[in-house]
């Protein structure tokens, strides 16, 4: 019971997704004191001369009705930052890797198909009991080129 506890965690994929998880929630916690520290006083500066800056207050003194598109925006800027960077430090990387790994394989002879194999028995079978090739449609098939779906091409 442990052991297969133990297998699945020690595989590639688990422990992978633990670490992107952790830079990850690091990287967004970055992302989100730049924009709120950097960003958003920026934004709240192209607002005018309220301190607020892009705001909307609905009832004149209840704070919490208060629309703040500047944190609307700020959580833009932080997501397109962050999928920007998880895009060009990760993504492409791994993308660009795969690649080369596919092209470093040496291309193996394609393994015959079902029909194939079932002719090169029929034929054993005959030549172990001296019996003639065989002749006609049969034969015509070994002939043919035979796709997985069963569709035939001459």
């Amino acid at each position: 019971m442990f052991k297969g506890f133990k297998d699945f965690l020690m595989r590639g994929n688990v422990v992978d997704l633990a670490v992107a998880v952790v830079v990850g929630s690091a990287f967004t916690a970055l992302v989100t004191s730049f924009t709120t520290a950097i960003i958003k006083p920026v934004i709240a500066a192209t607002g005018g001369g309220n301190v607020t800056g892009l705001t909307i207050q609905l009832r004149a003194g209840n704070d919490a009705s208060i629309i703040d598109f500047a944190a609307v925006i700020n959580a833009v800027i932080t997501f397109l930052i962050t999928a920007a960077v998880v895009y060009f430090l990760f993504v492409l990387p791994m993308k660009t890797i795969n690649e080369r790994r596919k092209k470093g394989k040496e291309e193996t002879p394609a393994d015959p198909t079902d029909i194939e194999l079932l002719l090169e028995i029929r034929d054993l079978l005959r030549r172990e009991q001296g019996l003639p090739a065989v002749t006609g449609l049969a034969s015509q098939l070994e002939k043919a080129e035979v796709t997985i779906d069963g569709q035939r091409k001459e």
